[in-house]
């Protein structure tokens, strides 16, 4: 069904589809550890029946109706400290994509993609092989709401549900791929001042007094940034400037 990109360098050059999976993320980390894959492979899926989400959450997509894939990056030329600036190269490149439809797209610390008002549209879970010495594969799994209309979460969105419209699956995932890739080779160059700021000038509240929940309970503040290690910046009531990494902070608007 989704065929090899002809006008990418390498990313997408070996295109595995399935019609319908457990997780695409299981099956390539499978495939790197077991040396079947090289960098810019893609798994693909129709229907992933136990996608993953951040804070190990399900991802749960009707067949045939969204955009369900992992891709396989080397970061080697990143230093194991700076894991959080792919995660935002990422994002910035589906954001910049999606936005030519939804134009209000945010992105939610650290990688959720929020149209405000509507709901999530779609997510991003990286897990990472990292030997002793260096950072050795990323597997990127990247799971977006396109036709589906109806969701059992109420949180959740989509492309359709918010335009009206019925997307071609094929030519959006073709947009994104090569994005990604242009965006991957800007963080090679070393531009990773320019990611981060593209990523905080679409970051989802930043500014806005909002309600988050930690494990010293609910509190007011305003997300101020991130730090830069990729942790959330939070400056509460009181005009503390608090720090917090993942699954130590909930969004409660």
């Amino acid at each position: 069904m989704y065929k090899i990109l002809a006008n990418t360098i390498f990313l997408g050059k070996d295109v595995h589809f399935l019609p319908d999976c457990h997780s695409t993320n299981d099956i390539a980390l499978q495939m790197v550890r077991s040396g079947q894959v090289q960098e810019g492979a893609i798994v693909i899926c129709g229907y992933q029946t136990k996608g993953k989400g951040q804070r190990g959450n399900s991802w749960v997509s009707e067949p045939g109706k969204n955009l369900t894939f992992s891709l396989v990056l080397k970061p080697a030329f990143l230093d194991i400290t700076e894991q959080f600036v792919l995660n935002m190269c990422i994002s910035n490149a589906i954001r910049k994509v999606l936005q030519d439809y939804v134009p209000y797209l945010t992105v939610k610390w650290p990688n959720d993609l929020v149209v405000p008002d509507f709901g999530k549209l779609g997510g991003i879970l990286i897990e990472n092989v990292i030997s002793s010495k260096s950072w050795e594969n990323a597997v990127v799994g990247i799971g977006l709401n396109i036709n589906q209309l109806v969701f059992e979460n109420e949180k959740a969105t989509s492309l359709s549900k918010i335009t009206g419209n019925n997307f071609d699956l094929q030519e959006l995932f073709r947009l994104i791929i090569t994005q990604i890739e242009q965006s991957y080779l800007q963080l090679k160059k070393g531009k990773h001042k320019e990611i981060k700021n593209d990523y905080l000038s679409h970051l989802y509240l930043k500014n806005q007094i909002a309600s988050f929940r930690s494990e010293n309970g609910d509190f007011s503040g305003q997300i101020t940034g991130i730090d830069e290690q990729g942790k959330l910046l939070i400056e509460d009531e009181t005009g503390e400037l608090r720090t917090f990494g993942l699954k130590e902070v909930a969004f409660l608007d």
